[in-house]
């Protein structure tokens, strides 16, 4: 018999976001195609800046996922593939608005491709890109609590610092750079060295830096762990995967330009479904 088709947002993540599949696998089945749909709108807003030519049609882009998401919380959703169930599960779930928010204006900094200055605009790029998604998807599984929110907040800034590093060999051959300037000027990586792929001493220490700063959030967010909800588990999962990727990175000594860090690793879901067994994050 033939594995059940998967909905659309579910088939879209599973193609465009597997982690993040990977973890709503772990959801309970009442809630994980909410969960998809919540991770099927991020993608379609992240994706922004890869599908447009120019900034003005990126902040048209995204102006009309601001307006869809408006049609969702007055009960006018659009008819979009994406929008319709993420309308529904926003009303089953009274998610909050300001989070949506955060997430698209977040985005409108894909439209620049400067690089951030420092490590402080670094965070709080990560984190506005983040950590909304993490809080919307505790808030889907049940979960709002005060602790619950900062952990979502750290584990999401934390996930997001990872897929800058490991997004870096993509970013690199458009011309574009999301690590701070200051490090790179600080260890000697100009940008036509990092737009040529060359790995370099002085990019696997930027590299270095920035897997400390998100090793750093997931410590302070581990701490809160006794004060988290079990149910929060599956939003949180992206810890697990920030580690593997991370530990990567770290065996490869920071080159993020080695293909090694491309091949799938049978230890990813190995280790996502460990966690999930033990209930940790």
């Amino acid at each position: 018999m033939a594995p059940p088709a998967l909905s659309a947002c579910a088939e879209a993540v599973r193609k465009h976001d597997n982690d993040r599949f990977l973890t709503a696998l772990f959801a309970p089945a009442a809630v994980r195609e909410d969960l998809f749909a919540l991770y099927a709108f991020n993608h379609e807003v992240a994706k922004t800046r890869e599908v447009v030519t120019e900034p003005t049609l990126g902040q048209i882009r995204l102006q009309w996922w601001r307006e869809s998401i408006d049609g969702a919380y007055t009960g006018h959703p659009r008819r979009h593939e994406v929008v319709e169930p993420l309308a529904a599960s926003i009303a089953r779930h009274s998610l909050d608005r300001t989070q949506f928010d955060l997430l698209i204006d977040g985005r409108e900094a894909d439209m620049d491709d400067e690089a951030p200055a420092d490590m402080e605009c670094l965070v709080n790029y990560a984190q506005v890109t983040g950590a909304p998604l993490a809080r919307l998807a505790c808030q889907t599984l049940g979960v709002r609590d005060q602790a619950a929110m900062e952990a979502a907040r750290l584990v999401g800034t934390a996930w997001a610092l990872t897929g800058i590093l490991r997004a870096t060999p993509f970013l690199a051959r458009g011309h574009r750079s999301r690590l701070p300037v200051t490090l790179m000027v600080e260890y000697g990586v100009t940008e036509p060295a990092l737009f040529d792929l060359k790995p370099e001493p002085g990019l696997s220490k930027v590299a270095a830096a920035v897997a400390d700063t998100a090793r750093s959030l997931l410590s302070d967010a581990r701490r809160l762990r006794r004060d988290v909800p079990k149910a929060a588990l599956p939003a949180l999962l992206p810890a697990i995967l920030a580690d593997h990727y991370l530990g990567r990175m770290a065996a490869a000594g920071y080159d993020l330009m080695n293909p090694i860090l491309l091949r799938p690793s049978v230890r990813r879901p190995l280790s996502v479904g460990w966690a999930a067994t033990i209930g940790r994050w």
